[in-house]
């Protein structure tokens, strides 16, 4: 079917061309900035980014494409797709009509610069460089979310950015739920041992030209289509999307734990895949992308965690383990397994376990709704960040690259985006559970051809409509039912408790 036959629609994704061909540029230069940028070239590159962004809104905001948006807005007779379309520029241009241009110049120039100043202040477990960026990033958030508007909390301001739609009250509603259960399945899982107890691989140093090996083979086993996507090297793991056919992943490799690397790099493969199986017909349209940063990381907690944390997916990936790396060659199957699915509260979220990752989410949701609403200053932030971590996890930060500079997203300007996360787990749940009704338990598909059908059936049913859909909508169209931490939870007691398939 064709997706865009109204006339008036044609033009649109005709002239939005122009408009998307400065995303594209800006998504470009903000993987160079991550991965071969030199440190020194960031005074140019920040500079760039703010004027990219300011054209970006200029070009939006153009009366004669405002005013064709608006036109089509009253038709009665658009499909799906057009409609989606058209739902994605209406939320985009009253965004960008609400945003002084001068607030996003400033924005993108002090996040630019800002994760440079990160980057360096991780290395150097120094966090004053850092204060300065942090604060002014929290003024502008703050200074957004007034301008854009909300009804309760202007922290909802920032989460509608990632998910549309969400709310604090929806958010705290979920952990009110989650977080009980999770400490509960943790202390069953500890008091058992079977997956709690530190495991040898933990600590054994490996050769990293031959993880890299490792990864390139696992990918091969995942048909990740070398021809349309790329895998590269950063400090923190990222997925970037250029295209349906320029879609680039990085990991990192510490030399230690072979894990770690391993399913950073399958958890951002998920991140890829959902944008390259999207429906080539929506590329380089609004709607050619996800349809929410929760529902992407439904798609990559789903490889990483239900797919790659598995039994069989153990099995599989033995031997070129035992190949390339040797290390695990004295290990069997369901070692290697206990190895992956280990649980035990740790300091760095991108390391957790899956039982106590959102307890990692927790925390970063509780400290940021506080310093947006002025509750918590960034010197107390430190402080609030240990005390945080002792209470949800029972383990406090050794330092500040352990903790309060441990991840990237505030350095990016990236406030309301860690709750989606939880989102994801949760959505990754939904899937397995729809996938075991539809086709198949995921472990009893967990093979090279049960891997594609597997790919096939995300497809079909979630990866080709992009963005067509609002992200509740979606979910309800595919699952009956919207984000729902209780399928999460069964999910984990199913596969901690009773070491189960699903």
């Amino acid at each position: 079917m064709e997706k865009f036959r109204n006339d008036i629609m044609k033009t649109i994704i005709e002239k939005y061309r122009r408009i998307w061909a400065v995303t594209h540029c800006i998504s470009l230069m903000g993987w160079d900035s991550e991965t071969y940028m030199p440190r020194e070239g960031i005074r140019e590159r920040s500079v760039a980014n703010a004027e990219m962004s300011t054209l970006y809104q200029e070009l939006l905001l153009k009366e004669e494409f405002v005013s064709l948006v608006e036109r089509a807005s009253g038709k009665d007779d658009l499909n799906p797709y057009e409609a989606g379309t058209i739902r994605v520029l209406k939320r985009e241009i009253t965004k960008m009509k609400k945003l002084p241009p001068e607030l996003v110049y400033e924005l993108e120039k002090t996040t630019s610069e800002a994760f440079q100043v990160w980057r360096v202040s991780r290395e150097e477990n120094k966090f004053d460089p850092f204060v300065p960026y942090l604060k002014k990033i929290i003024e502008l958030n703050r200074e957004m979310a007034n301008k854009l508007g909300y009804d309760d909390n202007p922290y909802d301001a920032l989460l509608d950015l990632s998910e549309e739609g969400l709310r604090t009250r929806d958010i705290k509603s979920i952990f009110d739920n989650l977080s009980p259960a999770l400490k509960g399945i943790l202390g069953r899982v500890d008091s058992e041992g079977y997956f709690s107890k530190r495991h040898e691989l933990d600590g054994i140093k490996y050769d990293e030209s031959a993880m890299k090996r490792v990864n390139d083979r696992v990918l091969e086993l995942l048909h990740y289509p070398r021809n349309r996507a790329r895998i590269d090297v950063s400090p923190h793991p990222f997925t970037v999307g250029f295209g349906l056919n320029d879609v680039r992943i990085t990991t990192r490799y510490e030399g230690y734990d072979f894990k770690r690397s391993l399913f950073s790099t399958i958890h951002e493969f998920g991140h890829a895949t959902y944008e390259l199986q999207i429906d080539n017909e929506l590329d380089m349209t609004p709607i050619g992308t996800g349809a929410s940063l929760g529902i992407h990381e439904g798609q990559s907690r789903f490889w990483e965690n239900v797919v790659g944390r598995s039994p069989p997916f153990a099995g599989l990936i033995k031997p070129l383990l035992d190949s390339e790396l040797k290390i695990t060659a004295n290990y069997g199957a369901e070692e290697l397994y206990r190895y992956f699915a280990s649980v035990r509260p740790s300091l760095i979220r991108t390391e957790a376990d899956e039982v106590t990752y959102n307890l990692h989410i927790a925390l970063r949701f509780n400290l940021e709704l506080k310093l947006i609403n002025g509750e918590l200053s960034v010197e107390e932030l430190p402080q609030a960040w240990a005390e945080t971590s002792e209470s949800l996890l029972g383990v406090k930060p050794r330092n500040y690259a352990d903790g309060v500079l441990q991840d990237v997203h505030w350095s990016h300007g990236s406030f309301g985006y860690f709750p989606t996360y939880t989102l994801g787990n949760v959505v990754a749940s939904m899937i397995a559970r729809k996938i075991a009704n539809d086709i198949g338990k995921v472990q009893d598909l967990i093979s090279e051809n049960g891997i594609v059908e597997i790919k096939n059936y995300l497809k079909s049913n979630l990866h080709s409509f992009g963005a067509t859909y609002a992200p509740k909508d979606l979910l309800q169209r595919v699952f009956g039912y919207t984000y729902n931490p209780s399928d999460l939870v069964h999910y984990l007691e199913k596969k901690y408790i009773e070491k189960s398939a699903y």
